[in-house]
């Protein structure tokens, strides 16, 4: 086992193995970002190396701010290992810490499973989508629901190569927040027009892209 800090309390650490030793294939985290600049920028640093110094199916590596991102950190979770990374568009924005580490858990599983756990019906909608969709999901350390509705809609953005997502840690980007006003959590725009708020199923959420794009 390795010796490096971690952020996770026992209980946590020691199940993580059974999570991460049977991933299909392998993981390639970035973070844009600077450790030296921020508290929560030193913390996901230190997250994401104590997983890959844990587990051979992760590795990592940081990356300068960029200037097309707003906030920092950014998690950018690829399919395949250091060097032969594939993007799925697949992003998290800030340290996912509180319920918010269960959708970091989910997207490492959603890239490396290749979406497999999406419904055959979405599966078969989703072949239609041929527009760009950015969707955004608000969710705070303190909000459970937020993983409910991460999972489908990571499992969309690795299925569909036009699906872009941004799981955004809400209370640490109070700016974020009040650019759409949102008052509740979790809270899904998509392309920066249709909002949702709370938990909805896939076909919920397939309907509402839809919409998007015959209203685009």
């Amino acid at each position: 086992m390795s010796n490096t800090s971690h952020p996770f309390d026992e209980e946590t650490w020691a199940q993580l193995p059974t999570i991460f030793e049977n991933l299909p294939e392998p993981i390639h985290m970035i973070m844009w970002g600077d450790p030296a600049e921020s508290e929560v920028e030193r913390e996901t640093a230190v997250l994401l190396e104590s997983l890959t110094d844990r587990f051979e199916q992760l590795t990592t590596q940081v990356l300068p701010r960029r200037v097309n991102y707003h906030f920092y950190p950014v998690l950018g979770i690829m399919g395949g290992p250091a060097g032969e990374w594939h993007d799925f568009g697949l992003r998290l924005i800030g340290l996912p810490n509180g319920y918010a580490m269960t959708s970091f858990v989910t997207a490492v599983q959603a890239v490396s499973f290749r979406g497999m756990t999406l419904g055959a019906m979405s599966r078969i909608q989703l072949k239609k989508l041929t527009q760009p969709i950015n969707i955004e999901l608000f969710s705070a350390a303190d909000n459970e629901a937020g993983a409910l509705m991460a999972q489908p809609l990571f499992n969309m953005t690795v299925v569909n190569e036009h699906i872009r997502s941004f799981f955004i840690m809400a209370d640490q980007f109070p700016t974020a927040v009040e650019r759409y006003s949102i008052n509740f959590l979790p809270h899904m725009v998509i392309n920066g027009r249709v909002h949702m708020e709370g938990v909805v199923d896939e076909s919920e959420i397939l309907k509402q892209i839809a919409a998007t794009t015959k209203s685009s």
